[in-house]
C-alpha cells in the first residue's frame, strides 16, 4: 500500500517530478508564515479546481492515557460551532458553494479538505482559520462535544463492534504495538471515550490547533503568490499557542517475542480467513528498506500475477485469495501481513500449512530479475499516475510532511523504487518472514453451529 490512513485508513498513490518543462509545472513550492505555519503549493492548471487541506501534526499517538479517540473525535467536532459560525453552518457554506469537504484521522496526523472552484479558495481560507482558533466547547449536554462523542461511540459500535473483521484486527493490532502509543485504534475504546469531557477538548484544541503545528497543502489551478497572499491575510493572522513543543510519542516499535494465536468466531462471518502478522517497516525510519519491501510483497503475493496466488490459487486450488501487505506508511512500524481465504472444504490449519510451505519455497528459491524489475515499475508508474488527481497530490504532500519526511522524499520516490535491486527485495522480505521473527496468527471463523 503507498499511503493508508486508518481510523479510515485511505490509499493515495504518490506523485514524482522530473527535470522535463512538463513535469516542473507539478513540482511543489512551500514557504512559511510568520506565525509558523507551513505552506505547500502544488501547481495543477488543468481545470479552475483547488484541493485545500490543513494537516494538524498531532494524531492518536499525542492522547494521553485513558482518553483514547480524542484525536478522532476532535475531528467531529470541529464541524459544529465557533465564535462566528452557527451550527453546521461551516458545512453549509461549503456546499453552497459547490465544493465537496471531509476529514480524517490516523495515528500521526489529523487532516481537513475541501474541493472547490478557485473563486472559493480564499472563502476556504476563511473558514478554516475561523475554526482554527474561535471553536466553541460547552458542557451543555446537547452542545457540540457531547452530542458527537455520542456520535463517535455509535461510529465504533457500527465500524468495529459490528464487524467481526474489524474487532480481529483491533485485537491483532493492540498486540503487536502492546506497550506503544499505537497500541489503540484511533476511534478509541468505548468506556474512555464515553468519560472524554469538554474541558478534556479544549485543553486538546489548545495545546495542538495552532498554526505552528499545520502544514497548509493547496493543489490546484494557483500560484505561489496567490495563495500567498490569501494564507497571509486569513492563516497569518492568527497568534500561535506556543504550546506545542514539537515533541511526539513516536517510538521504535520492538519486535514481537512470542509467536501467539487469536481467534474470534461470529454468526455474521461466511467465509473464514487467515492471516498472519509480522513486525513490518516504516518509511520514515527504514526508507529504503521499506521500499525494497514493497517491492518483494508485490512479487511474493500483490496480485493475481504474484508467486502465492499462482500456486495456491491457480495451481493448487486450495485458496480464493492470497495476498501480502505491509502498513509502511505510518511513522512507526506497522505489521507485515500474509492473509488468505480457503475453498470449501480446506481447513484453515491447511491453509496455514501451504501458505507458509509456499512461502518458504519461494524465499528460498528466490526472486528473478524480471519479476522484480515488474514490480518496481508497477510501483513507479502508479506513482506518476496519481499526478492525475490533484487530492493525491494533496495528500501525499500533507501527510509526507506531518511525518517529518521531506518535499524531496516524494520527488525522488520514483527512481528509489526503481533503483531496488533483486537482493534487496528479496533480503527484506526474508528478513521480515524469517524463520527467527515471532508473528500473530488471526482466525476469522464462523460462529459454531454456522459453519
Amino acid at each position: 500500500m503507498k499511503r493508508i490512513i486508518t481510523g479510515g485508513l485511505l490509499a493515495v498513490a504518490l506523485f514524482c517530478g522530473g527535470a522535463s518543462a512538463e513535469d516542473a509545472a507539478w513540482t511543489p513550492e512551500t514557504f512559511t508564515l510568520d506565525n509558523g505555519m507551513q505552506v505547500v503549493v502544488v501547481p495543477d492548471h488543468r481545470a479552475p479546481v483547488v484541493t485545500h487541506m490543513v494537516w494538524y501534526k498531532v494524531g492518536a499517538v499525542d492522547e494521553e492515557p485513558g482518553k483514547s479517540g480524542l484525536a478522532h473525535l476532535f475531528e467531529h467536532v470541529m464541524f459544529k460551532e465557533t465564535k462566528n459560525l452557527g451550527p453546521e453552518e461551516f458545512t453549509t457554506i461549503v456546499q453552497r458553494n459547490g465544493g465537496q469537504l471531509n476529514a480524517f484521522t490516523s495515528w500521526d496526523y489529523t487532516a481537513y479538505f475541501e474541493r472547490v472552484a478557485k473563486p472559493q479558495l480564499k472563502t476556504m481560507m476563511e473558514l478554516e482559520a475561523e475554526r482554527m482558533r474561535n471553536l466553541k466547547i460547552n458542557d451543555d449536554p446537547k452542545g457540540p462535544f457531547i452530542s458527537e462523542r455520542d456520535v463517535v461511540k455509535e461510529e465504533r459500535r457500527q465500524r468495529i463492534d459490528n464487524d467481526p473483521g474489524s474487532i480481529l484486527q483491533e485485537q491483532v493490532l493492540s498486540e503487536l504495538w502492546k506497550g506503544h502509543p499505537y497500541e489503540i485504534t484511533v476511534i478509541g475504546k468505548m468506556d474512555e471515550v464515553a468519560k472524554l469531557t469538554p474541558a478534556d477538548g479544549m485543553a486538546f484544541y489548545h495545546k495542538y490547533y495552532s498554526p505552528e503545528n499545520a502544514i497548509l497543502v493547496v493543489a490546484g489551478d494557483v500560484t505561489t503568490d496567490e495563495v500567498r497572499t490569501l494564507a497571509e491575510e486569513t492563516y497569518g493572522q492568527i497568534e500561535p499557542t506556543g504550546t506545542v513543543d514539537g515533541t511526539r510519542k513516536w517510538a521504535p516499535v520492538p519486535l514481537l517475542t512470542e509467536n501467539k494465536l487469536l481467534v474470534h468466531s461470529d454468526p455474521k462471518v461466511r467465509q473464514p480467513s487467515w492471516s498472519r502478522y509480522y513486525s513490518g517497516l516504516s518509511e520514515s525510519r527504514q526508507r529504503r528498506e521499506s521500499y525494497a519491501l514493497d517491492v518483494g510483497l508485490s512479487v511474493l503475493g500483490g496480485g493475481m500475477t504474484s508467486r502465492l496466488y499462482q500456486a495456491l490459487v491457480e495451481d493448487e486450488q486450495i485458496a480464493i485469495d492470497v495476498s501480502t501487505a505491509a502498513w509502511t506508511t505510518l511513522h512507526d512500524e506497522g505489521p507485515a501481513v500474509i492473509s488468505a481465504s480457503p475453498v470449501d472444504g480446506v481447513s484453515l490449519d491447511e491453509l496455514d500449512t501451504a501458505v507458509m510451505a509456499e512461502v518458504r519455497k519461494v524465499l528460498d528459491e528466490g526472486f528473478t530479475d524480471a519479476e522484480v524489475e515488474r514490480a518496481r515499475n508497477s510501483l513507479a508508474a502508479r506513482a506518476i499516475y496519481g499526478r492525475d488527481s490533484q487530492s493525491n497530490m494533496a495528500n501525499t504532500f500533507g501527510s509526507t510532511l506531518a511525518l517529518g519526511g521531506t518535499i524531496d522524499d516524494i520527488l525522488d520516490y520514483p527512481d528509489m523504487i526503481k533503483s531496488i535491486t533483486t537482493e534487496e527485495a528479496l533480503a527484506a522480505v526474508r528478513t521480515v518472514f524469517g524463520e527467527d521473527r515471532h508473528y500473530i496468527e488471526a482466525e476469522l471463523i464462523p460462529a459454531e453451529g454456522d459453519q
